[in-house]
C-alpha cells in the first residue's frame, strides 16, 4: 500500500455478499473497545476492478485518504475515510450538535482554533457526564470527531480542506460527486456528496458566515476569502444554478512552493535557479506567464523567496496565494462590495487590484508582486517598474508575443514602449510526457531593448527546455551576468565562480531535499550575510557525502 513515505496502520474491513462487514476488531462498536482497536477502519474496495493506489494520514488518527484507480472505467477515485459510526453514536452526535448549538454562547466565535476545539471537546465531555452517558474511549473520539469537524471544520469537505494535495475542491450540485484537483492526479472524482438540497444549502450559507458574507435568494452568489486564506465562490440553492447550491474552493496552501521544490518536481533545474537568485538580489522584475494550472504562482512564490531578507515587500492578490517569511512583508487582498456598481463599475466598498497597486506606490517598497494581471492595474505597475520598483507578477499567456498583445490591447492598454521596464520573462506549461503530466519553465527570456523603427521589443533567450530530452538548455549569454559583471567590477571568470558558488547552494538544498520555506530561506539570508560561512557548510556537507 503506497502512503507517500509512510504507511498507515488502519483495521481493514472484508466483503460479505453484496455489502462491507467489519473485521473482528469492529471500531465502531462501543462495547468493544479493547487495547489495539482503531478509530478509523479502512473499508473494502467497492469492486474487483478498483486498485488502491495510495492511501495518506489527512488529519490522523481520525480521518484518511485512499486513492483508487478503477480498470474498468480508467478512472481515479478520491476516498474519504472517516470513522464509521454505530446507529447508537450517529444518534448521540445529532443530540449533542442540537443540544451544543442552543447553549453555545456568541463569545466562542472570538476564541482561537484551537481553543474552539478544546473548549467544544469539554462541552461534549461534560454534557455525557451531567447524564450519565457511559461510552468507551474510542467511542467518545469518534462522537467528538463529528462535532468538532461539523461546527469548528469545514463538516463533510473537512478532510479535503486538512489534505495539502488538493488544490481545488468543486461541488456542481445535490447528489453529485465533488471533484477535486490534486497535485498528482489533476482531476479526480471523490466519495463525497450532498444528499439533499438542505444539506447543501446549510452548507453555502456557513461558508458564507466563515467569509463574514450574507448569501440567500435575494444575493445567491458568493464571493468571498476565509479566514485560513481559502478563496470561496459559491450559488445558493437554484437561483442561478439549476442542479442546485454549488462551490468552488481555492484552498490555501500554508507550505507555499519553493525553489528546491522547483528542482525535485523537475520544473527548472538548479542552474536555473540560481539565476533566478541572482535576478532577484539585482532587482530585475519578472512576469510568469502561461496557461491555467501551469504552476505561475507557485513558480512565482519561489523566485520571491530569493527577495533580500532587508526588503520591504508589498503582495497584491485576488486570493492568497503568495505566502513569504520576510518580516517586512506586507500580504494585500482585493475585497468585494456590497449592493449594485455604480459608474465606475465598482460596487460600494469594493477594493479591487487597481486601488491596491496604487496604495503600495505610497508605502516606498523596494518590491512589488501582483498575483496576476487582467485590468487597468497593469499599467500603474509598469509605472512602478520604469520608476525602479521590482515587480513579479504573472499572466495568462503562452509567449511572449501573445503577453505583449494582451499587455497593449484592452482591457489593460499599456504602451508597448512601458513594457521595456520589464527584465525577465518566464514561460510555463504543463506538457505531457512519458512521466505523465509536468509542469516545466519553456522559456526562459531577457527583455533587453526596445527597437522604435519596428515597434518590436528585443528578447535574448537565456533557458529552453527540450522536451526530447527533458532537459534545460542554456542558451549561451545572459545580459544579466553582463549587467551584475559591470556594477560589481567583475570579470568573466569571477562572475563564474559567483554564479558556481549559488548553483552549489542550492544543490545543497536540493540534496538536503530542504523544502521548508522558512528553513530554505536561512539558507539564503545567511548567504546575503556572509556567503563564505555558509560556502564552507555546503562543502563539507558534500565532503561528507561524498
Amino acid at each position: 500500500m503506497a502512503s507517500g513515505g509512510f504507511r498507515v496502520k488502519i483495521p481493514r474491513t472484508t466483503s460479505s455478499g453484496g455489502g462491507t462487514s467489519l473485521a473482528p476488531s469492529d471500531p465502531t462498536a462501543a462495547s468493544t473497545d479493547v487495547p489495539g482497536t482503531f478509530i478509523t477502519a479502512m473499508p473494502a474496495l467497492a469492486e474487483s476492478a478498483m486498485k488502491e493506489v495510495e492511501v495518506r494520514a489527512v488529519n490522523p488518527p481520525y480521518s484518511y485518504s485512499r486513492v483508487t484507480y478503477n480498470d474498468r472505467t480508467k478512472e481515479y477515485l478520491y476516498e474519504v475515510i472517516e470513522p464509521q459510526l454505530s446507529a447508537h453514536e450517529k444518534q448521540l452526535v445529532e443530540h449533542l450538535k442540537t443540544t451544543l448549538a442552543r447553549i453555545l454562547g456568541s463569545d466562542v466565535g472570538n476564541l482561537s482554533l484551537v481553543d474552539k476545539r478544546s473548549y467544544l471537546r469539554g462541552e461534549a465531555e461534560e454534557y455525557f457526564r451531567s447524564r450519565g452517558i457511559t461510552l468507551g474511549p474510542l467511542s467518545m473520539e469518534r462522537v467528538i470527531y463529528y462535532v468538532l469537524r461539523d461546527f469548528v471544520g469545514y463538516g463533510p469537505i473537512d478532510a479535503l480542506i486538512f489534505d495539502p494535495e488538493v488544490e481545488d475542491i468543486s461541488c456542481d450540485g445535490v447528489e453529485v460527486p465533488l471533484f477535486i484537483f490534486h497535485g498528482k492526479y489533476e482531476s479526480v472524482k471523490t466519495n463525497v456528496v450532498f444528499p439533499d438540497e438542505d444539506s447543501l444549502n446549510s452548507f453555502i450559507v456557513m461558508l458564507g458566515q466563515r467569509c463574514a458574507k450574507a448569501v440567500s435568494v435575494s444575493s445567491p452568489i458568493l464571493d468571498g476569502t476565509t479566514p485560513e486564506g481559502h478563496r470561496v465562490q459559491a450559488t445558493y440553492a437554484r437561483e442561478v444554478t439549476t442542479r442546485g447550491a454549488s462551490f468552488t474552493i481555492r484552498r490555501f496552501k500554508e507550505r507555499p512552493f519553493t525553489p528546491v521544490d522547483l528542482v525535485m518536481m523537475g520544473t527548472a533545474n538548479e542552474e536555473m535557479v540560481a539565476y533566478f537568485w541572482l535576478a532577484a538580489e539585482q532587482g530585475e522584475s519578472v512576469i510568469v506567464c502561461g496557461g491555467p494550472a501551469a504552476g505561475k504562482t507557485s513558480t512565482l512564490n519561489a523566485i520571491a523567496l530569493f527577495i533580500p531578507p532587508t526588503a520591504k515587500v508589498v503582495s497584491i492578490e485576488d486570493t492568497r496565494e503568495v505566502n513569504l517569511p520576510h518580516e517586512n512583508w506586507i500580504p494585500g487582498a482585493t475585497r468585494s462590495g456590497t449592493g449594485d456598481r455604480g459608474p465606475d463599475g465598482k460596487a460600494a466598498g469594493e477594493v479591487d487590484m487597481f486601488d491596491l497597486v496604487r496604495a503600495a506606490l505610497r508605502q516606498r517598497p523596494n518590491y512589488i508582486i501582483v498575483g496576476e494581471v487582467r485590468g487597468r492595474e497593469t499599467y500603474t505597475m509598469f509605472q512602478a517598474m520604469a520608476t525602479g520598483h521590482t515587480t513579479y507578477s504573472t499572466m495568462h499567456a503562452d509567449s511572449v508575443k501573445s503577453m505583449v498583445n494582451r499587455l497593449e490591447n484592452p482591457p489593460i492598454n499599456t504602451p508597448r514602449i512601458l513594457l521595456s521596464a520589464l527584465n525577465n520573462v518566464i514561460i510555463q506549461i504543463q506538457a505531457r510526457t512519458e512521466k505523465g503530466v509536468v509542469r516545466r519553465l519553456k522559456q526562459v527570456l531577457e527583455i533587453v531593448g526596445f527597437e522604435p523603427e519596428t515597434n518590436e521589443l528585443i528578447t535574448n533567450t537565456v533557458y529552453e527546455w527540450d522536451p526530447g530530452t527533458d532537459k534545460f538548455v542554456f542558451k549561451g549569454h545572459s545580459f544579466l551576468f553582463d549587467k551584475i559583471m559591470d556594477l560589481r567590477n567583475y570579470g568573466p571568470d569571477e562572475m563564474d565562480a559567483e554564479f558556481q558558488r549559488r548553483t552549489e547552494v542550492i544543490r545543497y538544498l536540493v540534496r538536503n531535499a530542504i523544502t521548508d520555506y522558512r528553513q530554505l530561506w536561512g539558507t539564503i539570508a545567511q548567504y546575503y550575510k556572509d556567503p563564505n560561512e555558509v560556502m564552507a557548510r555546503v562543502r563539507a556537507s558534500a565532503r561528507k557525502e561524498g
